[in-house]
């Protein structure tokens, strides 16, 4: 099993991912130093009908959702194959402009991510 991984950011907001290939699917976690399953999506890209759809399920009290659902449907629909993100980014007493710099982050990972995978 192949272990993709890549950061961005620093301090409060760096951002990880890692990815695992599973068989023909793909693994994909995206979390900080605080890890753990705040959301998982599932990407599926439908061959026939060219384009990726995306189901959710976020745990109580967690925004990983947004997270999971935009990075599970971007790869899914660059890789063309299946894919399964969890989300768990937490940051104590987070800000404003903090939000803004994790989804950036996290968002250059998946775009880089999907851009190296494709081919």
């Amino acid at each position: 099993m192949d272990k993709y991984t890549l950061a961005k950011g620093a301090g409060r907001t760096k951002v990880n991912l890692s990815a695992y290939n599973m068989g023909d699917d793909l693994v994909v976690c995206i979390y900080n130093k605080n890890a753990h399953i705040g959301a998982v999506a599932v990407g599926e890209y439908d061959h026939k009908e060219k384009r990726a759809s995306v189901s959710v399920i976020t745990r109580l009290g967690h925004k990983d959702d947004a997270v999971a659902q935009k990075a599970a449907y971007l790869i899914s629909r660059a890789i063309k194959r299946p894919v399964c993100v969890i989300a768990g980014i937490h940051l104590g007493k987070i800000t404003a402009k903090e939000i803004d710099e994790i989804l950036e982050n996290a968002s250059t990972l998946v775009d880089e991510f999907s851009s190296s995978r494709i081919g």
